[in-house]
């Protein structure tokens, strides 16, 4: 036991003070400042998206349309509650409950800062620390994924059912290059305490020497969230709106309450793991030996590091198409999850040979950087394998069996179909009639 817990790094945060109504005071304010995040980012993501596009976005309900998220979130509130008749009712009601409760557990051991006065008593702004928080995050992360596989298959329809396929493959492929992008952290903070991998980054934040492992993450955060071009699970286009298709009212309003605090979450675990957490960026914090870094000035730097990562979220949904599925699996298994082992393996070696021959962690850890992103963008630079040309049609429209595949297929450009059945029956038919008649009406003519 003394040598597990020597080999265990230790947790930075000091909790020894606080009392059961400090911890209460936390967990409000984390849940709080969630939920109005959330009513904060749909506003900033819908006036974002708009400048992009050159119109103006929410401007009626309060100033600069400030209003219009809590209009959304009453008309959701008031509206009729409409429940699937094939549905399996309890699963179906139990599903977005899981996706907001697993979301809301993940700032619970997210530091916003170092050690301050809270009512007299000193305690860090942080609910709780232990040391294997990253592996609890990505429990939480796993786990809430069930609520969208779950509310699919409760649905009884099909284009849930597809979208919660869907979102278990993404799940599987985009959660694997996550966790393996996290690794190399671990290895060079020595924990996976977030406490402490905040200390660790005190002389160099880790996406400096770490920057293969942060771009992945970065990419695998957009995936794991369900978002543009990731959104596969809800692709309105293919899939009238996947797994939430149908859901309304406030079980819908669940589902979209969980998409956003999942998106504040893998923006805070980025911060906190990548980007130097609470800390303030250099030079700010080498004014004053340190004096931004301390009391409530550090909860103002994760804030807005918080909110350019949630800048990032919408700019790509602004500007980025989704991709197919082909696309979107080929990333996953052919491109990050090789490459995120590949890094994994690099910062091994290197951490091992450091320790034994004393050479410098950040010389060497950049040359790998930048080996593995060039290798990266070579590997989205290669063409994939070319299908061979079919041969010319002839000129003139072709007539082609829509059924030779087993299933009816629409005609392309320059192709007919055959005439139906039905239609050659009733082109006989009046054929037919039109012979017998002809006689009769030739006879009466010349009769007259």
């Amino acid at each position: 036991m003394r040598i597990l817990t020597e080999a265990v790094a230790p947790v930075t945060a000091d909790f020894s003070n606080d009392t059961w109504w400090i911890w209460l005071i936390k967990a409000v304010a984390i849940v709080v400042f969630l939920l109005t995040s959330v009513l904060i980012a749909i506003w900033f993501e819908r006036k974002v998206v708009a400048r992009m596009q050159v119109r103006p976005g929410p401007n009626v309900h309060g100033p600069f349309g400030l209003l219009q998220s809590l209009a959304d979130a009453m008309k959701l509130l008031v509206k009729e509650d409409m429940t699937v008749k094939a549905a399996d009712k309890l699963v179906y009601i139990v599903a977005p409950m899981i996706a907001v409760f697993c979301a809301l557990l993940t700032f619970a051991v997210i530091p916003f800062g170092p050690n301050v006065s809270m009512f007299g008593v000193n305690t860090p702004v942080q609910l709780t620390d232990f040391p294997v928080a990253v592996l609890y995050i990505l429990a939480c992360a796993s786990v809430g994924v069930y609520g969208i596989v779950l509310g699919g298959w409760s649905s009884g329809s099909t284009y849930p059912l597809l979208g919660a396929v869907r979102s278990t493959a993404q799940v599987i492929s985009y959660e694997l290059a996550m966790g393996l992008s996290l690794v190399s952290v671990f290895i060079l903070a020595g924990s996976m305490s977030t406490s402490q991998i905040v200390t660790s980054q005190t002389a160099v934040w880790w996406f400096l020497p770490l920057l293969p492992a942060f771009v992945i993450y970065i990419i695998s955060m957009v995936g794991e969230t369900n978002r543009l071009p990731f959104d596969l699970p809800e692709a309105e286009g293919e899939l009238v709106s996947g797994y939430m298709t149908e859901y309304s009212s406030m079980k819908f309003a669940w589902f979209f309450l969980a998409e956003y605090i999942n998106m504040l979450n893998v923006s805070a675990v980025a911060t906190t793991l990548f980007l130097g957490g609470w800390r303030a960026p250099w030079p700010i914090s080498a004014i004053n030996d340190g004096m931004f870094n301390e009391g409530w000035w550090p909860v103002l730097w994760f804030l807005a590091k918080l909110w350019t990562l949630m800048f990032v979220f919408v700019w790509i949904r602004g500007s980025v198409l989704r991709f197919r599925y082909d696309q979107f699996m080929k990333i996953g298994w052919k491109v990050l999850i090789p490459a995120a082992l590949v890094w994994v393996v690099a910062v091994g070696v290197v951490q091992g040979v450091r320790q034994f021959s004393g050479l410098e962690l950040r010389s060497v850890l950049f040359v790998l950087a930048g080996i593995v992103v060039v290798g990266l963008l070579i590997s989205f630079l290669i063409p994939e394998k070319k299908q061979p040309v079919p041969p010319q049609r002839p000129p003139g429209p072709q007539e082609y069996d829509p059924y030779a595949g087993g299933y009816p297929v629409p005609p392309l450009p320059g192709q007919v179909l055959p005439p139906s059945p039905r239609k050659q029956r009733a082109a006989a038919a009046a054929a037919d009639g039109e012979s017998s008649t002809t006689p009769q009406v030739t006879q009466e003519v010349h009769g007259g």
